[in-house]
């Protein structure tokens, strides 16, 4: 049993290229997929609809996630219809605010009561996810996606605070807790180890994983290898 499959987090492929993405859901440790709108146009997509239909067409087995693009509440939950449609294996993503900083909570109740699959994005602290964890609707399937690395990056240790949001999460039995934002293959034992459900791992990351299981002397040695080959490569010379 390798690494990856001792694993009780599960892993989704983050990302929008459309090929990444299909080459991912091939991969049987990858159990769903996500994206957003930054990673969106990062990859030149141009049409939102288009480029979602043409995903789901092959990929109907794992959960997808795609995003509203609205900053107004009312928007939001005509886009939320729509994307809903899309698919019975589509989540929502909502963000937890508005760009006024405005909670989506009552938007998210609604949604959750009408059977909406929402994954409730962008959240960094444990008052989000209590305040998101009471608009959810206990009996639908729910994603509430904590962005741990961007707590890291702000000098923070998420591991305790994902820890406190699974268990703030406990009561709900249908909502997941993710680990998004990941920045490095640890990240995703810290994930497991917490007990957290699913981490988001961009391809960056993923192209990291034969990695796991190799010993330290290995990569050590590769390593060395790198440095010597580069140097050479460039021709670079010091004492004649």
């Amino acid at each position: 049993m390798t690494a990856i499959e001792r694993l009780r987090v599960k892993i989704f492929a983050d990302g929008a290229d459309r090929a990444a993405m299909l080459a991912m859901n091939a991969e049987p440790f990858i159990k769903g997929l996500t994206t957003n709108p930054t990673l969106m146009r990062k990859a030149g997509i141009a049409d939102y609809r288009a480029f979602a239909r043409e995903i789901l067409e092959h990929i109907r087995d794992k959960p997808v996630s795609f995003e509203v693009i609205s900053d107004e509440f009312a928007d939001m939950e005509r886009q939320a219809q729509e994307i809903a449609s899309w698919g019975d294996n589509v989540y929502v993503k909502i963000p937890v605010t508005n760009t006024r900083g405005e909670p989506s909570h009552a938007l998210v109740r609604r949604l959750a009561g009408r059977g909406v699959k929402v994954n409730v994005t962008a959240l960094l602290t444990l008052t989000q996810v209590r305040e998101v964890g009471a608009a959810l609707n206990r009996e639908v399937a729910s994603y509430v996606s904590v962005l741990a690395g961007r707590i890291a990056d702000c000098g923070i240790d998420p591991v305790p605070l994902m820890a406190a949001a699974v268990r703030l999460l406990e009561p709900l039995p249908n909502a997941e807790l993710i680990w998004g934002s990941p920045r490095e293959l640890l990240n995703i034992f810290q994930a497991d180890s917490v007990g957290c459900h699913i981490i988001t791992v961009t391809s960056d990351l993923l192209r990291k994983l034969p990695l796991l299981g190799r010993s330290l002397e290995e990569i050590s040695l590769d390593t060395v290898r790198m440095f010597y080959d580069d140097a050479t490569a460039a021709g670079y010379t010091l004492c004649k």
